[in-house]
Protein backbone atom coordinates (compact mmCIF):
# COMPACT_ATOMS: atom_id res chain seq x y z
CA UNK A 1 0.00 0.00 0.00
CA UNK A 2 2.65 2.25 0.81
CA UNK A 3 4.36 1.57 -2.44
CA UNK A 4 1.37 2.48 -4.72
CA UNK A 5 1.01 6.16 -2.33
CA UNK A 6 4.31 6.68 -3.43
CA UNK A 7 4.27 5.71 -7.17
CA UNK A 8 0.71 7.82 -7.11
CA UNK A 9 2.70 10.88 -5.37
CA UNK A 10 5.49 10.80 -7.86
CA UNK A 11 3.31 10.41 -11.36
CA UNK A 12 0.90 13.43 -9.97
CA UNK A 13 4.28 15.10 -9.52
CA UNK A 14 5.45 14.15 -13.16
CA UNK A 15 2.18 15.02 -14.38
CA UNK A 16 1.92 18.44 -12.60
CA UNK A 17 5.75 19.17 -13.78
CA UNK A 18 4.64 18.04 -17.92
CA UNK A 19 1.59 20.47 -17.75
CA UNK A 20 3.71 23.71 -15.61
CA UNK A 21 6.33 22.94 -18.51
CA UNK A 22 3.41 22.98 -21.32
CA UNK A 23 1.44 25.82 -19.10
CA UNK A 24 4.93 28.11 -19.08
CA UNK A 25 6.44 26.89 -22.96
CA UNK A 26 2.34 29.11 -24.17
CA UNK A 27 3.15 31.72 -21.73
CA UNK A 28 6.59 32.44 -23.27
CA UNK A 29 5.46 32.38 -26.61
CA UNK A 30 2.37 34.41 -25.62
CA UNK A 31 4.38 37.09 -23.74
CA UNK A 32 7.78 37.00 -25.80
CA UNK A 33 9.00 40.74 -26.10
CA UNK A 34 11.08 41.06 -29.33
CA UNK A 35 14.84 41.97 -29.51
CA UNK A 36 15.89 43.72 -31.93
CA UNK A 37 18.33 40.94 -33.72
CA UNK A 38 20.52 44.57 -34.02
CA UNK A 39 20.64 45.26 -30.65
CA UNK A 40 23.39 42.89 -29.18
CA UNK A 41 25.23 43.78 -32.23
CA UNK A 42 25.37 47.01 -31.19
CA UNK A 43 25.87 46.33 -28.00
CA UNK A 44 29.24 44.18 -28.72
CA UNK A 45 30.49 47.67 -30.56
CA UNK A 46 30.04 49.33 -26.59
CA UNK A 47 33.18 49.47 -24.59
CA UNK A 48 30.94 47.78 -21.50
CA UNK A 49 32.56 50.29 -18.89
CA UNK A 50 28.71 50.77 -17.63
CA UNK A 51 29.92 54.25 -16.72
CA UNK A 52 26.41 56.09 -17.18
CA UNK A 53 28.34 58.60 -19.30
CA UNK A 54 25.87 58.14 -21.65
CA UNK A 55 22.98 59.35 -19.60
CA UNK A 56 21.93 55.51 -19.47
CA UNK A 57 21.87 52.93 -17.02
CA UNK A 58 24.43 50.82 -18.80
CA UNK A 59 25.94 49.52 -21.92
CA UNK A 60 22.83 47.44 -22.54
CA UNK A 61 20.50 50.54 -22.12
CA UNK A 62 22.35 52.52 -24.44
CA UNK A 63 22.41 49.64 -27.32
CA UNK A 64 18.55 49.24 -27.03
CA UNK A 65 18.28 53.32 -27.16
CA UNK A 66 20.70 53.94 -29.86
CA UNK A 67 18.57 50.82 -31.94
CA UNK A 68 14.99 52.57 -31.55
CA UNK A 69 16.70 56.09 -32.33
CA UNK A 70 16.49 57.72 -28.83
CA UNK A 71 20.03 57.92 -28.42
CA UNK A 72 22.63 58.99 -31.33
CA UNK A 73 25.13 56.61 -32.79
CA UNK A 74 27.97 58.84 -30.92
CA UNK A 75 26.50 58.65 -27.71
CA UNK A 76 29.33 57.11 -25.81
CA UNK A 77 31.94 58.90 -24.54
CA UNK A 78 34.32 56.44 -23.66
CA UNK A 79 34.51 54.84 -26.89
CA UNK A 80 34.40 57.93 -29.08
CA UNK A 81 34.95 58.00 -32.74
CA UNK A 82 36.21 54.92 -33.50
CA UNK A 83 33.00 52.95 -31.31
CA UNK A 84 30.29 55.11 -32.99
CA UNK A 85 32.02 54.05 -36.79
CA UNK A 86 31.36 50.02 -35.90
CA UNK A 87 27.93 51.26 -34.65
CA UNK A 88 27.04 53.15 -37.65
CA UNK A 89 28.30 50.40 -39.94
CA UNK A 90 25.73 47.82 -37.99
CA UNK A 91 23.02 50.17 -38.63
CA UNK A 92 23.94 51.64 -41.78
CA UNK A 93 24.08 54.99 -41.04
CA UNK A 94 26.50 57.63 -41.32
CA UNK A 95 28.42 58.52 -37.89
CA UNK A 96 28.22 62.16 -37.22
CA UNK A 97 31.67 63.36 -36.00
CA UNK A 98 31.05 65.00 -31.98
CA UNK A 99 33.98 67.42 -31.03
CA UNK A 100 35.19 65.36 -28.19
CA UNK A 101 34.87 66.71 -24.44
CA UNK A 102 36.88 66.48 -21.11
CA UNK A 103 35.83 67.18 -17.74
CA UNK A 104 37.09 70.50 -16.18
CA UNK A 105 37.30 71.44 -12.29
CA UNK A 106 36.73 75.49 -12.65
CA UNK A 107 38.40 76.17 -9.28
CA UNK A 108 41.98 77.33 -8.54
CA UNK A 109 41.49 77.53 -5.12
CA UNK A 110 42.87 74.51 -3.06
CA UNK A 111 45.52 75.70 -0.88
CA UNK A 112 45.38 79.21 -1.88
CA UNK A 113 41.80 79.25 -0.54
CA UNK A 114 41.30 80.43 3.67
CA UNK A 115 40.50 77.06 5.51
CA UNK A 116 37.01 77.82 7.65
CA UNK A 117 38.10 74.95 10.09
CA UNK A 118 40.14 71.92 10.25
CA UNK A 119 37.14 69.26 8.73
CA UNK A 120 38.29 65.39 10.39
CA UNK A 121 34.64 63.89 9.56
CA UNK A 122 34.09 61.37 6.71
CA UNK A 123 36.13 62.25 3.52
CA UNK A 124 33.50 62.75 1.51
CA UNK A 125 32.17 66.35 -0.14
CA UNK A 126 28.47 65.90 0.68
CA UNK A 127 29.43 64.67 3.93
CA UNK A 128 31.38 67.78 5.02
CA UNK A 129 28.87 70.32 2.96
CA UNK A 130 26.29 69.41 5.89
CA UNK A 131 29.00 70.53 8.37
CA UNK A 132 28.42 74.22 8.36
CA UNK A 133 28.68 74.47 4.27
CA UNK A 134 32.48 73.16 4.33
CA UNK A 135 35.69 73.73 5.91
CA UNK A 136 36.35 76.77 3.28
CA UNK A 137 35.84 79.82 3.60
CA UNK A 138 34.97 80.09 -0.29
CA UNK A 139 31.70 78.75 -0.14
CA UNK A 140 32.03 78.23 -3.85
CA UNK A 141 35.34 76.45 -3.91
CA UNK A 142 36.61 72.81 -3.87
CA UNK A 143 36.99 71.17 -0.56
CA UNK A 144 39.64 69.32 -1.79
CA UNK A 145 38.08 65.67 -0.32
CA UNK A 146 38.19 63.93 -3.10
CA UNK A 147 34.60 62.71 -3.87
CA UNK A 148 35.05 63.03 -7.88
CA UNK A 149 38.13 60.97 -7.64
CA UNK A 150 35.81 58.05 -6.05
CA UNK A 151 33.32 58.08 -8.67
CA UNK A 152 36.31 57.91 -11.87
CA UNK A 153 36.76 54.45 -13.15
CA UNK A 154 39.63 55.90 -15.12
CA UNK A 155 41.84 57.47 -12.59
CA UNK A 156 41.82 61.08 -14.29
CA UNK A 157 41.02 63.29 -11.42
CA UNK A 158 42.65 63.25 -8.14
CA UNK A 159 43.63 65.99 -5.58
CA UNK A 160 46.79 68.28 -5.93
CA UNK A 161 47.36 71.08 -3.81
CA UNK A 162 44.18 71.10 -1.93
CA UNK A 163 41.74 70.53 -5.17
CA UNK A 164 40.80 68.39 -8.16
CA UNK A 165 42.56 68.43 -11.13
CA UNK A 166 41.93 66.53 -13.82
CA UNK A 167 44.13 64.40 -16.66
CA UNK A 168 42.44 65.64 -19.83
CA UNK A 169 44.61 62.74 -21.45
CA UNK A 170 42.84 60.22 -18.99
CA UNK A 171 39.61 61.73 -19.29
CA UNK A 172 36.32 60.04 -21.37
CA UNK A 173 34.01 62.66 -20.73
CA UNK A 174 31.92 59.96 -18.78
CA UNK A 175 30.31 62.66 -16.13
CA UNK A 176 30.54 60.86 -12.83
CA UNK A 177 32.64 63.62 -11.83
CA UNK A 178 30.74 66.24 -12.71
CA UNK A 179 27.35 64.48 -10.74
CA UNK A 180 29.56 63.62 -7.83
CA UNK A 181 30.64 67.16 -6.70
CA UNK A 182 28.20 68.88 -4.49
CA UNK A 183 29.17 72.02 -5.58
CA UNK A 184 28.59 71.72 -9.15
CA UNK A 185 32.27 73.31 -9.83
CA UNK A 186 33.09 70.60 -12.93
CA UNK A 187 31.43 70.55 -16.01
CA UNK A 188 32.47 68.84 -19.74
CA UNK A 189 33.87 71.54 -21.76
CA UNK A 190 35.25 71.28 -25.10
CA UNK A 191 38.69 69.24 -25.24
CA UNK A 192 40.16 71.69 -27.60
CA UNK A 193 39.52 74.40 -25.30
CA UNK A 194 42.25 75.96 -23.32
CA UNK A 195 41.21 78.70 -21.86
CA UNK A 196 38.81 78.82 -18.37
CA UNK A 197 37.97 80.43 -16.14
CA UNK A 198 38.78 78.57 -12.27
CA UNK A 199 36.65 80.37 -10.40
CA UNK A 200 32.85 80.26 -9.43
CA UNK A 201 33.25 82.85 -6.42
CA UNK A 202 29.85 85.08 -7.38
CA UNK A 203 30.90 87.64 -3.85
CA UNK A 204 31.78 90.72 -4.90
CA UNK A 205 35.25 91.10 -5.06
CA UNK A 206 36.29 92.58 -2.00
CA UNK A 207 35.05 89.79 -0.34
CA UNK A 208 35.85 86.99 -2.74
CA UNK A 209 39.77 88.41 -2.07
CA UNK A 210 39.20 87.64 1.30
CA UNK A 211 38.05 83.76 1.31
CA UNK A 212 40.88 82.93 -1.24
CA UNK A 213 44.20 85.03 -2.89
CA UNK A 214 43.26 83.56 -6.26
CA UNK A 215 39.79 84.68 -6.50
CA UNK A 216 37.83 86.38 -9.79
CA UNK A 217 37.17 89.71 -8.37
CA UNK A 218 35.07 90.92 -11.68
CA UNK A 219 36.88 93.65 -12.81
CA UNK A 220 36.19 93.04 -15.82
CA UNK A 221 39.53 93.39 -17.60
CA UNK A 222 39.28 90.11 -18.95
CA UNK A 223 36.02 91.59 -20.67
CA UNK A 224 37.48 94.68 -22.40
CA UNK A 225 40.43 92.72 -23.42
CA UNK A 226 38.53 89.98 -25.53
CA UNK A 227 37.74 90.95 -29.19
CA UNK A 228 36.02 88.21 -29.39
CA UNK A 229 32.88 88.85 -27.49
CA UNK A 230 33.59 85.90 -25.47
CA UNK A 231 33.73 86.38 -21.81
CA UNK A 232 31.73 88.42 -20.20
CA UNK A 233 31.11 89.15 -16.09
CA UNK A 234 27.98 87.56 -14.97
CA UNK A 235 27.03 87.75 -11.50
CA UNK A 236 30.38 88.56 -10.30
CA UNK A 237 32.27 86.57 -12.08
CA UNK A 238 33.55 85.54 -15.74
CA UNK A 239 32.18 83.05 -17.86
CA UNK A 240 33.57 82.08 -21.19
CA UNK A 241 31.55 81.28 -24.15
CA UNK A 242 32.90 78.27 -25.53
CA UNK A 243 31.48 78.40 -29.01
CA UNK A 244 33.01 82.32 -29.55
CA UNK A 245 36.72 81.77 -27.73
CA UNK A 246 39.23 81.03 -30.34
CA UNK A 247 41.79 80.31 -27.63
CA UNK A 248 43.88 83.75 -27.81
CA UNK A 249 44.52 84.12 -24.14
CA UNK A 250 44.57 87.31 -23.75
CA UNK A 251 41.85 87.15 -21.26
CA UNK A 252 44.41 85.46 -18.96
CA UNK A 253 47.23 87.72 -19.28
CA UNK A 254 44.44 90.57 -18.79
CA UNK A 255 43.64 89.03 -15.42
CA UNK A 256 45.12 90.49 -12.39
CA UNK A 257 44.37 87.76 -9.89
CA UNK A 258 45.28 84.50 -12.05
CA UNK A 259 42.15 83.22 -12.34
CA UNK A 260 41.82 82.29 -15.82
CA UNK A 261 43.70 79.43 -17.16
CA UNK A 262 46.19 79.16 -18.83
CA UNK A 263 48.11 81.41 -16.08
CA UNK A 264 50.75 83.92 -17.63
CA UNK A 265 54.27 83.82 -17.14
CA UNK A 266 55.84 87.35 -15.44
CA UNK A 267 57.45 87.47 -19.16
CA UNK A 268 53.72 87.21 -21.11
CA UNK A 269 52.51 89.36 -18.36
CA UNK A 270 55.20 92.28 -18.95
CA UNK A 271 54.84 91.99 -22.77
CA UNK A 272 50.84 92.29 -21.93
CA UNK A 273 50.97 95.44 -19.88
CA UNK A 274 53.91 97.31 -22.36
CA UNK A 275 51.18 96.65 -25.55
CA UNK A 276 48.21 97.62 -23.51
CA UNK A 277 50.38 100.81 -22.65
CA UNK A 278 51.36 101.54 -25.89
CA UNK A 279 47.70 101.16 -27.67
CA UNK A 280 46.39 103.36 -24.84
CA UNK A 281 49.04 105.78 -25.72
CA UNK A 282 48.62 105.73 -29.35
CA UNK A 283 44.76 105.95 -28.69
CA UNK A 284 45.27 108.65 -26.59
CA UNK A 285 47.67 110.64 -29.52
CA UNK A 286 44.75 109.98 -32.19
CA UNK A 287 42.25 111.77 -29.78
CA UNK A 288 44.38 114.50 -29.36
CA UNK A 289 45.23 114.99 -33.05
CA UNK A 290 41.28 114.35 -34.19
CA UNK A 291 40.64 117.15 -31.39
CA UNK A 292 42.86 119.88 -32.54
CA UNK A 293 41.28 120.91 -35.68
CA UNK A 294 38.35 121.82 -33.83
CA UNK A 295 39.51 123.61 -30.93
CA UNK A 296 41.37 125.51 -33.67
CA UNK A 297 38.39 126.06 -35.32
CA UNK A 298 36.23 127.20 -32.05
CA UNK A 299 39.29 129.34 -31.18
CA UNK A 300 38.60 132.99 -31.06
CA UNK A 301 39.96 134.86 -34.30
CA UNK A 302 42.17 137.99 -34.14
CA UNK A 303 41.21 141.69 -35.49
Amino acid sequence: MDIMNIVSAVLVLFIMGVVFALLLGIAAKVFAVEVDERVPLVRECLPGANCGGCGYAGCDAMAAAIVEGTAPVNGCPVGGAACAAKIAEVLGVEAEAAAPKVAHVHCNGGCNAIDKAKYEGLQDCSAAMRVAGGPKECAFGCMGLGSCVKECAFDAIHIVDGKALVDPEKCVACGKCVAACPKHLIDLVPKAQKVHVNCMNHDRGAQAMKVCSNACIGCMKCEKTCKFDAIHVVDNVAVIDYDKCKNCKMCAKACPKGAIEPIPTKEEKEKFEAMMKAQAEKAKAAAEAQAAPAAAAEAPKGE
